[in-house]
């Protein structure tokens, strides 16, 4: 047993690699890119900073990155590998490495992925990482995931943040305050098999929208790269509640 929990046993990893498999999504690729040059004194562009998603790295992120990168944004792909710890020691990572990256950068922005999300909203909860401009949540689990409920018991004991997000009332996700001056946007997938859309809702979330989409690489999308960069200019992304289908 570890920390009150019964570890999964030896004949089970098999079943909890295809879970992790399973959660993470096709395509992981473990090489971090290499860290982002430090902030040009005088350069006053806006900055988003990139995190990815629960097994993933900043390379899932990269064709978004070329993207906004085009459109006239400094970003900063941050990237965390391990499996251990918690949501609040990757928050105060990612809060020292926003007060590296702020620079003279006229506005901080966030676009997140899935577990990339509650780690944004732990910062925001317990770190003053100065003023913020606009965030972009993909695919979500605000409310938890009930698939995060099914998966802890076969491989929390090699994924512990995987607890974080359940849909117990005391989780993590479910718990975590989002301050009243943020502006945040919601894009959850219709097809996600993941994170249901009504597990994506956000009290005090400004708007939301669905695509037609599936949850590991929703952030490639070219409609998505449409609808981050509206809101990250407007903070709004249109009436309809769903964006047109753009494959």
């Amino acid at each position: 047993m570890v920390d009150g929990r019964i570890s999964a046993p030896r004949s089970g990893r098999v079943g909890a690699a295809v879970a992790v498999a399973a959660l993470a999504g096709a395509g992981v690729v473990m090489a971090l890119p290499a860290r982002p040059a430090p902030p040009v004194p005088g350069d006053r562009r806006e900055t988003v900073f990139l995190v990815h998603g629960m097994g993933r790295t900043p390379v899932s992120m990269l064709l978004l990155r070329r993207r906004l990168e085009r459109d006239g944004y400094r970003v900063v792909n941050w990237g965390y590998w391990r499996s251990t710890g918690s949501v609040r020691d990757l928050s105060a990572r990612l809060a020292r490495e926003v007060a590296a990256q702020r620079g003279d950068a006229a506005a901080i922005h966030f676009v997140g992925h899935s577990l990339g999300n509650i780690i944004v909203r732990c910062l925001l909860a317990h770190e003053t990482p100065g003023p913020v401009g606009r965030i972009v949540m993909l695919a979500p689990p605000n409310q938890g995931s009930a698939k995060a409920d099914r998966y802890a018991s076969l491989v929390g004991w090699l994924l512990p943040m995987i607890h974080e997000l359940r849909t117990d009332p005391a989780s993590t996700a479910r718990t975590l305050a989002l301050p009243d001056s943020v502006d945040v946007g919601i894009i959850a997938g219709t097809l996600d098999g993941k994170v249901r859309v009504a597990e994506t809702h956000l009290d005090g979330a400004r708007d939301h929208i669905t695509v037609r989409s599936a949850h590991s690489f929703i952030m490639n999308r070219r409609d998505v790269h449409a609808l981050i960069v509206g809101f990250l200019r407007d903070g709004a992304f249109s009436a309809s509640g769903e964006a047109p289908a753009i494959r």
